[in-house]
């Protein structure tokens, strides 16, 4: 079972460290076309993020509510990924071929830059609910002992 950690100096450094990772991470995703980066390391760093909240401070805090209600939002980063991919088809082009996405008012590069982002959301939505998921399965196995209690 995962519980709260007792010293006071880890409690505050991970105040400080939890919010500056999740904005890294969104830095991360959203400028990770332009080097190395992207969808699934910001979707891991997210994860870990909160992952740190919920070790450092336990069930019952923000950090665990969040990482809960992110867990029932599993498949819809496979759904914006599938998504963005499916309006390529619909206008007449390859899976995943931006430039062919029909959006008004758009031209082209927008549109690529678009495309590119809506994937790597979905990429990195997928990443981080796949993550908080196997860390959670591993503390419920632990709190209902598990196979080896």
């Amino acid at each position: 079972m995962i519980r709260a950690h007792e010293s006071v100096i880890v409690q505050m450094l991970s105040r400080l460290l939890v919010p500056l990772v999740q904005l890294y991470a969104m830095f991360i995703l959203f400028f990770g076309q332009y080097g190395p980066g992207g969808g699934f390391v910001g979707g891991v760093m997210f994860a870990a993020s909160l992952i740190l909240g919920m070790l450092v401070f336990g069930p019952e805090t923000p950090s665990w509510n969040v990482a809960t209600r992110l867990l029932k939002g599993d498949g819809v980063g496979l759904i914006i990924f599938v998504a963005v991919g499916g309006l390529c088809l619909i206008a007449g082009g390859e899976f995943l071929n931006y430039a062919e996405m029909e959006i008004p008012g758009l031209d082209t590069p927008s549109r690529r830059y678009l495309g590119i982002i809506m994937t790597q959301i979905g990429v990195a939505a997928d990443v981080a609910v796949t993550a908080i998921s196997i860390v959670y399965s591993l503390s419920a196995v632990q709190h209902n002992g598990g196979p080896d209690a």
